[in-house]
């Protein structure tokens, strides 16, 4: 059986995708790994243009030859999130004008929080939850010529009816244990327009990420926010809040692989949505491994304010952690409330403070996360979230969204039901409008103002809902200021995370960040355990199970 898996994606960093490519070559040997990008996401100029993360267009040419590339397999996977999901819609279209033959699935993120939208698309057959083990007994049952159309995780299109079938399942530690590493840098291909698919290159990887790799050690999330897709796996599934892990052996293993293939890879990224929520124990464990056996600087995103305790921190800060992301969505406690985020300011300020003691010493200042430009916030709203960030904990830094709702989760149904028109989440999270109260977040993460120009300044700051006059020059000024803010913040470090291309690498070839990690970089002293008889004062209250 030819088996194309395709993943519609921004780079070539997506984690789950590669996982599960990595597990159907397990089953198939011969199975062809496939990128699309429509957008070069790690443009400068966009970052400038404050078009970072939008979804490029592709037009029918291109479909065509997309789906020209694709149409003499047996089997096509494709894999997408919702802002692709229109893409993902043409190339099956197109492939089914074609040829009837290939048999046509549809996984990722969109099918498991929007089902009923996907398996309307063309294709046979989508994966409603955890893929690999589904996927094993489909492809079992689809070799030896037996109906598959009753597996879990699965909803098929059969004869015009949809056969909805229920969830597997997760995975358990062992099982994910079991599992291969991601499929990296090892026959790969990604579209080219004018080309169709050309091997994936190490340039290709620069790209994408710099000097970095990205990596999942855990999956899950205890919070159930309005806003995130986390709500529909918990929904399937309420061991989703359990954070499930392999061992620190695991992961620690995968970088190790990973560097054997690029041996220019010299930071990593976890894109877990709860790294702070794996117990203590465990974190112990992993940094002991991670510092003896790797020795090299990580950042930890998906950071919840409620998880941030010094001892954690500490641990990891002296494994090599040297970057934080969390995410802080707002400042005003009405909208957190809309949200249903249980981290209300004061928590989150607490978690800063923690965090903001670490850099610039031991840390490139951590990034919290900002969204904008919610139609429902009132002007008092927007000025409780800019004054919030005005007293935070310096140094740090804001990655700013405008707020696009998933379809199908809670918060795009308390949208409709206050009759608000959403905007195409194709449009992407961090496409901003150049709205005064935007342009202050790029200056506040700059510079915190003097009290009298920063009262001033708020004078001019409107409603997200209403119309108001725009400040692109402005905007562009103050974005290049943080641009420029942020990149010395991460050479400081010899950190090429955020810093795409050949520029990383010339400095990794010659030695450079090497030398500057090991020699110019302070490293964090080992923290002493607290004894069993002197309990510590929690710097932060834990929820450990937030609904």
């Amino acid at each position: 059986m030819k088996i194309k898996m395709v993943c519609l994606e921004d780079g070539i960093i997506a984690t789950g995708y590669r996982k599960m490519a990595a597990f159907v070559e397990t089953l198939n040997p011969e199975t062809e790994t496939y990128y699309v990008s429509t957008n070069d996401y790690r443009s400068l100029l966009n970052y400038l243009r404050g078009t970072y993360g939008s979804k490029g267009q592709v037009d029918a040419d291109a479909v065509d030859e997309i789906a020209q590339d694709l149409v003499d397999a047996d089997l096509i996977g494709f894999s997408s999130m919702t802002g692709y999901s229109d893409l993902t819609k043409a190339i099956v279209k197109r492939v089914r004008e074609r040829s009837k033959h290939p048999y046509l699935i549809w996984g990722g993120i969109h099918p498991i929080i929007h089902p009923e939208d996907a398996i309307e698309s063309g294709v046979d057959a989508i994966c409603t939850g955890e893929g690999e083990f589904a996927f094993a007994e489909f492809h079992e049952r689809l070799e030896a010529g037996r109906d598959p159309t009753e597996i879990g995780n699965f909803w098929f299109k059969r004869d015009g009816e949809v056969v909805r079938n229920g969830f597997l399942p997760l995975m358990t530690a062992e099982q994910m244990e079991s599992m291969p590493f991601p499929k990296f840098a090892e026959r790969e291909h990604i579209y080219r327009r004018g080309e169709g698919f050309v091997p994936v290159t190490a340039a290709d990887h620069l790209a994408s990420g710099g000097l970095c790799y990205t990596a999942i050690w855990s999956i899950g999330c205890p919070f159930h926010c309005a806003f995130c897709g986390n709500t529909k796996f918990i929904s399937n599934d309420p061991r989703y809040k359990k954070i499930p892990h392999p061992s620190a052996r695991y992961v620690v293993e995968e970088i190790k692989a990973a560097r054997r293939k690029l041996p220019h890879l010299s930071t990593v990224q976890f894109q877990d949505d709860s790294f702070m929520a794996i117990p203590l124990k465990d974190l112990r464990q992993f940094a002991e491994l991670w510092r003896e056996e790797l020795g090299i600087p990580f950042a930890v995103y998906g950071v919840i304010p409620n998880y941030v305790q010094r001892e954690k921190i500490e641990i990891l800060t002296w494994a090599g952690m040297n970057r934080v992301r969390m995410g802080v969505q707002s400042g005003s406690a009405r909208i957190l409330d809309f949200y249903k985020r249980p981290t209300p300011p004061d928590k989150t300020a607490a978690a800063a403070a923690v965090l903001a003691s670490f850099a610039p010493r031991y840390h490139i200042p951590p990034t919290y996360d900002i969204v904008m430009d919610n139609p429902i916030e009132t002007r008092e709203d927007v000025v409780e979230t800019l004054e919030f960030l005005y007293h935070l904990a310096r140094p740090f830094t804001l990655l700013v969204y405008s707020l696009k709702v998933i379809p199908n989760t809670e918060l795009e149904r308390a949208m409709r039901e206050r009759g608000v028109d959403l905007e195409d989440i194709s449009s992407g999270y961090l496409t901003l409008p150049p709205r005064w109260a935007n342009m202050l977040l790029y200056l506040i993460a700059v510079i915190r103002p003097p009290r009298w120009l920063w009262n001033r300044l708020l004078r001019c700051v409107e409603s997200s809902a209403k119309p108001q006059k725009l400040y692109p020059t402005t905007t562009l000024v103050m974005r290049a200021l943080y641009i420029v803010r942020r990149a010395i913040d991460h050479l400081r470090f010899m950190d090429f995370s955020i810093i795409p291309g050949f520029p990383g690498y010339f400095c990794w070839k010659i030695g450079l960040v090497r030398f500057w990690q090991r020699y110019m970089t302070p490293r964090h002293p080992k923290p002493t355990p607290p004894a069993a008889s002197a309990p510590r004062k929690a710097e932060t209250v834990v929820i450990a199970d937030a609904s």
